[in-house]
């Protein structure tokens, strides 16, 4: 079903990297940047008897060969042989679970300044978190992409309404009546003037006459274009 699609895209069991490339404590630094650099990652989780203890970071690996910076200094490896995960990782890091929205994963990502979630299972009554997965900044905007249906075909509409209870569901029920498939809705309230700004994507290429009749129907419409950008 299509529904079943898009629920898909939106937990984290469904879009966490399950294999996941791993660390014990006791590893040493020089290991884990030969392990980001073997399989180009920036993240490593730290497991120790199959729990989640720590999150490395290509971005903690610099910080702690801070000698680099030095004239004379010892070469970055020499460095971090003499530390080890343990010295550097990100205890207690930030995680999410397998039932989490991508939504929550964004506003932690957002909020913390993080570019990665371990994914784990919380056990009741147990001493730690079991590692299921991990979920990337990339994994995420990827599904936000796919559920906005920006790489689809079709065209954009914003109206503005009132900000009234049920809104929403009233516009898009207008725009079903008038013959056109809804891809995505982005919808945000302006508290300033107390109305909701909606932001409907539509498989229609030229949407003129729905915005004409929501126009008709007391709605604020306009068709957003937007011009296309060759890819670099």
């Amino acid at each position: 079903m299509e529904n079943e699609g898009v629920l898909e895209m939106l937990l984290m069991r469904d879009l966490m990297t399950r294999e996941v490339f791993t660390l014990g404590p006791e590893a040493t630094a020089a290991d884990a940047l030969a392990v980001c650099e073997e399989h180009r990652i920036r993240h490593i989780p730290v497991v120790e008897g199959g729990r989640l203890v720590g999150l490395l970071s290509d971005r903690d690996l610099r910080d702690a060969s801070p000698a680099l910076q030095e004239p004379g200094g010892p070469p970055q490896i020499e460095v971090l042989k003499q530390l080890r995960v343990s010295d550097v990782m990100t205890r207690d890091p930030i995680t999410v679970h397998p039932q989490d929205l991508v939504g929550f994963a964004a506003q932690e990502m957002y909020e913390r300044k993080i570019d990665a979630l371990p994914v784990v299972s919380e056990e009741p009554g147990s001493s730690g978190q079991e590692l299921l997965g991990i979920v990337t900044s990339t994994d995420v905007m990827r599904a936000l992409v796919t559920l906005t249906g920006v790489h689809e075909s079709g065209s954009q509409i914003q109206v503005k309404a009132p900000d009234r209870e049920g809104i929403l569901a009233e516009v898009a029920e207008e725009v079903r009546h008038l013959g056109a498939n809804i891809v995505s809705v982005l919808s945000s309230p302006e508290k300033k003037f107390g109305d909701r700004t909606m932001i409907f994507r539509l498989s229609v290429e030229d949407p003129s006459t729905i915005v004409q009749s929501l126009e008709m129907a007391g709605y604020t419409a306009a068709w957003i274009t937007i011009p296309r950008r060759p890819r670099k």
